[in-house]
């Protein structure tokens, strides 16, 4: 296998909405999910919490929506 992928292997629950959206988004790029899901993770903008938001150590993250 691989060693580049072999990192993390991760399971999402998926609304019937949200899924269908991938699945039609994947049919007319031509993309298999995987990769759209890896692009998406990877175009995340992470933001610090600032002291006071520090409860947990937890990350604000900005996800881009499919249209």
């Amino acid at each position: 296998m691989n060693k580049k992928w072999a990192a993390k292997r991760i399971t999402i629950n998926l609304a019937s909405v949200e899924s269908e959206k991938l699945e039609k988004y994947c049919a007319n790029t031509g993309r298999p999910a995987t990769d759209v899901i890896r692009e998406l993770i990877r175009s995340l903008s992470i933001t610090e919490l600032s002291a006071s938001e520090k409860t947990t150590s937890t990350l604000k993250y900005d996800v881009p929506i499919l249209k």
